[in-house]
C-alpha cells in the first residue's frame, strides 16, 4: 500500500538521543499497519548486527547493509512503502535526491542521523536532508557531565576531548563517544 502523499521524517540528535529507537518505532507502527517496510544501512556501522539496525537499548529491525546510497535502488521492492534509512550520515550526498524521488513516488522515508560531528559542525547529507524534509525530529541525550539536556556527540580518545584534526568518522559506542551539552562539549585546537 503507497502513501497518498511522500514524504521525508528525519529522525536527527547527538549520539544515545535515541534516534535508532524512534526510528524502530516508526517501523513497528507501520508494520502493524500492514506497509510494506524495507530498511537500509551503512555497511561502515558494524557495531552490532551487520543486518539489522540495533539501538543502543537493544531495540532491532531487519535492515540491509548498502555501501553507497544508489545500491538502495537495487534492493528497493516495488510494493514497499516505507523506506527506513539508518545513520544517513555515513551516505555520500545521492542520499538526498534519492530519498527525493522515493518521497516524490510516495513513499515515505524515514530517517535518522547525526546531525553535527564530534566538532559541533554540520555532518554529511544531514544539513540538506533535514532542509528537505517535510518532518523534522531533534532528538536530546543526557549530557555526562551535568545531566543537562544534550545535544552534542563528544569523542575521547584515552578519556580526553578529542582534537579538531581528527578523523570525522570513526565507528564506536560507549568507549568512545558521550552526549554533552554545549556547555561541556569540548573539541581540543
Amino acid at each position: 500500500m503507497n502513501h497518498h502523499t511522500g514524504s521525508i521524517e528525519v529522525i536527527c540528535g547527538s549520539m544515545f538521543c535515541g534516534k535508532t529507537e524512534e526510528l524502530i518505532r516508526r517501523l513497528r507502527r507501520a508494520v502493524i499497519a500492514k506497509q510494506k517496510v524495507q530498511v537500509f544501512k551503512p555497511t561502515i556501522d558494524d557495531r552490532y548486527q551487520k543486518q539489522q539496525v540495533t539501538s543502543h537499548a537493544g531495540m532491532v529491525f531487519d535492515a540491509i547493509p548498502i555501501q553507497k546510497s544508489n545500491e538502495l535502488l537495487n534492493h528497493l521492492n516495488e510494493e514497499t512503502s516505507v523506506v527506513g534509512i539508518d545513520e544517513a550520515q555515513f551516505f555520500d550526498s545521492e542520499i538526498v535526491p534519492i530519498a527525493q524521488d522515493l518521497a516524490d513516488k510516495g513513499k515515505r522515508v524515514i530517517i535518522t542521523g547525526l546531525d553535527l560531528d564530534f566538532r559541533g559542525e554540520p555532518f554529511g547529507s544531514m544539513p540538506m536532508l533535514m532542509a528537505k524534509a517535510e518532518k523534522v525530529d531533534k532528538l536530546q541525550a543526557i549530557c555526562m557531565v551535568c545531566g543537562e539536556p544534550a545535544c552534542r556527540t563528544q569523542r575521547l580518545v584515552n578519556g580526553e576531548p578529542a582534537r579538531f584534526d581528527d578523523p570525522v568518522v570513526i565507528v564506536g559506542a560507549a568507549e568512545l563517544y558521550e552526549a554533552r551539552c554545549r556547555k561541556h562539549h569540548v573539541v581540543r585546537r
